[in-house]
């Protein structure tokens, strides 16, 4: 039977998230991960007889030590202590605490892994595969159109680098003949354009097209106001479906599969731009980053290339 403390805090769990949700346009994932992290924390806190309100210190260094012994890699613990500062900040900024317990506590300390990064050629070839399956002879046109479907998919993924949720959630006015740029709704619900290359926009025309010959004679207030339409709740193609797909393509194209999700082609397509030459700052804003400290992961994109360039093309360099 749950206890009145854990009732409680369940309460101010919500009140919490409405704030997350209201003040700061925080996403429906982003919610999710909160309450499991603060439910657990909740639970923990109902086994010691303690709640957020009576919640010292003490009990939080306990509750650190025991995600510590449940093993928790860094990267969880560090996710959980920042659920919990904002929480008890929260709490004292709405008066419902005198105090913030959390105020004082260090997380583990982690390095900031670089992310997988697949090469041009890496890349090329799933785009080549994905082509050639859209192809094939034998294929059924519901085979030929979730080929196409797919194709699409890695095409816009690479060409615009869009967050995996944006990307399934793009509507079809998207794929307009005369888009050049799209307007991608991103974290916080905040807008922003991002430029199509032809052979994305080829790639939706294509597919599209595939899409009308299988539906000959419907109305168009029949036809799904999203680009890639599924039959589940959310009216689109899910995060999950995508990345099967991309992981069976990968296996096709001689690649791990474990190396390949959306993204790791989205690390891709920043890589690549900086390798070549982009701004850090331009790179920030396609990608739909608020602060540019997110960005500066790929800062060693940059840093590579700056060697190579002393090392090519300085004129005491040794060759």
């Amino acid at each position: 039977m749950r206890s009145s403390k854990t009732a409680k805090d369940e309460k101010l769990i919500n009140l919490f998230l409405d704030m997350l949700a209201a003040e700061q346009g925080a996403g429906v994932n982003t919610l999710d991960a909160y309450r499991r992290d603060l439910t657990d924390f909740s639970e923990f806190l109902g086994r010691k007889g303690k709640g957020f309100t009576s919640a010292g210190t003490d009990v939080l260094r306990d509750y650190l030590a025991d995600l510590d012994t449940r093993g928790f890699k860094s990267s969880s613990v560090a996710r959980r202590l920042s659920a919990m500062r904002h929480l008890f900040r929260f709490l004292l900024n709405e008066r419902i605490r005198t105090d913030d317990p959390a105020a004082i506590l260090s997380g583990p300390k982690r390095g900031r892994g670089l992310p997988k990064v697949l090469s041009i050629a890496d890349v090329d070839r799933m785009l080549t595969r994905a082509k050639e399956v859209t192809a094939a002879e034998n294929a059924s046109p519901q085979q030929r159109l979730r080929a196409m479907r797919l194709h699409c998919l890695l095409e816009i993924l690479y060409a615009t680098g869009l967050r995996v949720s944006e990307l399934v959630a793009l509507p079809l006015s998207a794929a307009r003949r005369d888009a050049r740029m799209i307007m991608v709704r991103g974290k916080g619900n905040k807008e922003r354009l991002v430029p199509l290359n032809e052979a994305s926009r080829q790639a939706m025309a294509d597919y599209l097209a595939a899409m009308e010959a299988l539906r000959p004679g419907k109305k168009d207030a029949t036809i799904s106001k999203w680009l890639f339409p599924s039959f589940g709740e959310s009216g689109h193609l899910t995060r999950q479906h995508f990345a099967r797909d991309l992981k069976e393509l990968a296996a096709a194209s001689g690649l791990a599969p474990r190396l390949v999700s959306p993204h790791v082609l989205r690390h891709a397509f920043a890589s690549h731009l900086l390798h070549n030459g982009a701004d850090l700052r331009i790179v920030q804003t396609l990608l739909g980053h608020t602060d540019i400290s997110t960005t500066q992961i790929y800062t060693h994109v940059v840093e590579e290339r700056l060697k190579s360039l002393v090392r090519d093309l300085h004129p005491l360099a040794e060759k």
